[in-house]
């Protein structure tokens, strides 16, 4: 018991650094499983069996490389979205919603919002929410959004893109084990109340701060125009729903699907754009493919965390001391189960113990692997909280840049949101008792 207090005290330590902002995630995941590791007992070498269970090999060098998939995965995709950007077929789709609205501006932002969750199947990383921002931001305010509800439109249309995001598919798989089928399912379905949700909190807010009219008929002249500057073809429109058809109606595996966007930009673009030669568009895939990777650098560092982390709660000797703690705690039945998750969703904040892409990754896989609950409910709930996470955190790099950017402080965004979403993860909570209880 004594080693289990010393793992939650080492664990709280981590976490309060984290929310306090003096410890990076990306430093903070690593200290977390070498230090769980250590005071669990697990040595530095260990040639006892058939495969070398210590630190060195285990946690640090089995824990970097676990997620290798998922890093490949993260890499094609921002590949895709940079290609979309150089081929301005991002900045169309978004343009393209702002003209579909006309002079309404709920509508405006209820298709903007749209266009953004298009995106966000494909691309991600903050460069491509700064990229997407600077052109959606300005639409909505234009047509008298304020900049806090256009803020939080474009985070509700991030997360509802986000999770359908297959490089967020192959990281769910990955780290809780849970059948690619059954992530399919749950995210599809949680996508669909993330709009649900984010359109209630677009009616409300209209009507309690009212929205002017006055530009929208200037701004649709306006984007018509630059419209002209640069028009890729209708059919590089559909880009970013490739990879998912490919995913969902002929079952490919996640890369292959990627790739297979890659080829369908390139192709229509190249064909059916007059202004495009095949040499240009060879450089701007090339150029495309080495700034994905920058893009893509942050998240595949944070996985390596987070690989370590599963690692280090999934060793024998971890799971053995933690397992009589998280057998008290965890819930077993379906009513315990909804009001557990539900009242400690906010627990995703933060890098909390909720947040997958944060400490919970390895919590997550130790409740799994106790067999208390079934696996898909562990990461049903988990990621019902994890919308918490994405949409609110005032520790998103996206959120810190979006509040700025709309000049209010992050944390306005999260008290302006935080109803919705706690509200959407409860409901996600319930769905899942539903489905696999």
């Amino acid at each position: 018991m004594l080693t289990a207090i010393g793992m939650l005290g080492l664990f709280l330590v981590i976490t309060g650094l984290m929310v306090t902002r003096k410890l990076p995630a990306l430093l903070a995941l690593p200290i977390l499983a070498v230090g769980v590791a250590v005071i669990a007992g697990v040595p530095l070498v260990d040639t006892g069996g058939e495969k070398d269970m210590g630190i060195l090999n285990y946690v640090i060098q089995g824990g970097a490389t676990r997620l290798v998939a998922t890093y490949c995965a993260v890499i094609l995709g921002a590949w895709l979205g940079q290609f979309m950007n150089q081929t301005a077929v991002s900045k169309r789709i978004v343009k393209g919603a702002a003209e579909l609205g006309g002079d309404n501006p709920l509508l405006v932002t209820v298709l903007i919002t749209l266009a953004v969750a298009l995106l966000f199947t494909t691309i991600e990383g903050l460069g491509a929410a700064i990229m997407t921002a600077t052109i959606v931001v300005p639409i909505m305010t234009s047509v008298g959004v304020p900049g806090i509800t256009a803020a939080c439109m474009m985070l509700f249309g991030m997360a509802t893109g986000g999770i359908v995001n297959m490089s967020n598919w192959a990281f769910y798989t990955m780290a809780t084990g849970v059948a690619q089928s059954d992530v399919q399912t749950f995210t599809l379905t949680l996508a669909a109340l993330t709009a649900i949700i984010s359109l209630l909190f677009a009616i409300i807010e209209f009507k309690r701060t009212g929205i002017k009219f006055a530009w929208a008929a200037h701004t649709a002249t306006k984007f018509s125009l630059q419209m002209q500057e640069e028009k890729p073809p209708v059919l590089s429109l559909v880009t970013p729903i490739i990879p998912i058809f490919c995913v969902i109606l002929f079952n490919w595996p996640i890369l292959p699907a990627f790739l297979a966007g890659l080829v369908w930009c390139f192709l229509t673009v190249y064909l059916l754009s007059a202004q495009r030669k095949f040499s240009q568009l060879t450089s701007l895939l090339m150029k495309a493919a080495f700034e994905g990777v920058s893009d893509s650098a942050p998240a595949v560092l944070l996985m390596i965390g987070i690989g370590m982390v599963l690692n280090s709660f999934m060793h024998p000797i971890v799971a053995k001391n933690i397992t009589p703690f998280l057998q008290a705690v965890i819930p077993s039945q379906q009513i315990t189960y909804i009001v557990f998750f539900s009242l400690l969703a906010p627990l995703a904040l933060y890098r909390g113990p909720l947040n997958l892409w944060g400490l919970g990754s390895g919590i997550a896989a130790v409740i799994i692997g106790l067999k208390i609950l079934p696996a898909p409910a562990v990461f049903s709930a988990f990621l019902s909280a994890e919308r918490v996470q994405y949409i609110g955190d005032p520790t998103n790099t996206h959120n810190v840049w979006l509040s700025n950017y709309v000049g209010v402080d992050v944390n306005q965004i999260l008290v302006k949101v935080l109803p919705y979403i706690w509200g959407l993860a409860i409901i996600g909570i319930i769905i899942s008792s539903s489905m696999w209880f």
